[in-house]
């Protein structure tokens, strides 16, 4: 099938065309087989995301949005760091059963979203890879229980990283408003690389709400040792949890190069690091 006529490589008035873009490096949906039998990755980067309303500004897919973006900053900076991780596509899906009230929170309930990374796993150890982390995007996606899962029934070695636990430190400074789900971090993220999905009004405010929750009636719940699991349409109006009126490219521009600086280097600690009985921790001394 032949390309249509605008998508063509124009020439230069040389004649010439221009040098076709190479691939980044590490990224596997854009490899061939050459490459990734020339990279010959250890470490692979899983980023896993949701497909769910996020107020009435932000796109469905945000919380996939941000674990590619996160992710591909991140393998990138590493490989200039001497790293040679390989980042996988971006799980779209994820566990949405308490926003069922909304329309097309497309949920894969804990059991079957386990079920999925586990044959990934099967497949990354079946190719070598010896570390696996998985990037998590969702606060809903619960992995801890998986990891422990696995444990023992896998030579993939599994670490998890929910981006909004890492940076909480640098948001509680950067960031005016508490967030929770659509708010400032995540409006700020998508402006950051995807302003053109950001919805405005007229008057070039967001078109949200201001992301109001309604309190818990229990105490022990208000004060957080007991926990439920959140319906989302008592809990929200329209999704939003957390205000996002305060948020700005440059403040979602932070919180990715906070994150890229921290996970970087992980990434290039595991390229370099050699897995054995010990793992996690320091082996006994010899002394």
């Amino acid at each position: 099938m032949s390309r249509p006529a605008d998508t063509l490589p124009h020439s230069d008035e040389s004649g010439d065309s221009p040098p076709p873009k190479r691939p980044l490096p590490g990224i596997l949906a854009e490899a061939s087989l050459e490459d990734v039998r020339n990279w010959k990755p250890r470490v692979a980067v899983l980023p896993l995301g949701a497909t769910e309303p996020h107020n009435l500004h932000l796109p469905y897919g945000t919380d996939s949005l941000e674990a590619e973006l996160i992710a591909s900053r991140a393998c990138q900076a590493a490989w200039e760091q001497g790293g040679r991780p390989i980042l996988l596509p971006t799980l779209p899906y994820g566990t949405e059963s308490n926003l069922q009230a909304f329309p097309l929170a497309m949920n894969l309930q804990p059991t079957t979203l386990f079920r999925v990374i586990q044959d990934l796993v099967d497949s990354l150890q079946n190719s070598g890879i010896e570390y696996l982390l998985l990037l998590n995007s969702h606060g809903g996606n619960d992995l801890k229980p998986l990891l422990r899962e696995l444990y023992g029934q896998t030579k993939v070695q599994l670490l998890l990283c929910n981006w909004f636990h890492m940076i909480s430190d640098v948001a509680a400074e950067l960031i005016d408003h508490p967030d929770d789900h659509a708010g400032e971090v995540e409006t700020s993220l998508i402006l950051s690389c995807r302003p053109d999905l950001v919805r405005t009004n007229a008057d070039g405010e967001f078109q949200a709400d201001a992301g109001q929750r309604r309190p818990f009636r229990l105490e022990a719940l208000r004060q957080g040792w007991v926990s439920v699991t959140r319906p989302w349409h008592l809990l929200t109006t329209n999704s939003g949890s957390g205000n996002p009126h305060r948020a700005t490219a440059a403040k979602g521009e932070q919180l990715l190069e906070a994150m890229t600086d921290r996970l970087a280097p992980l990434l290039v600690s595991l390229s370099h690091e050699s897995p054995d009985a010990w793992f996690p921790f320091q082996p006994e001394s010899d002394e």
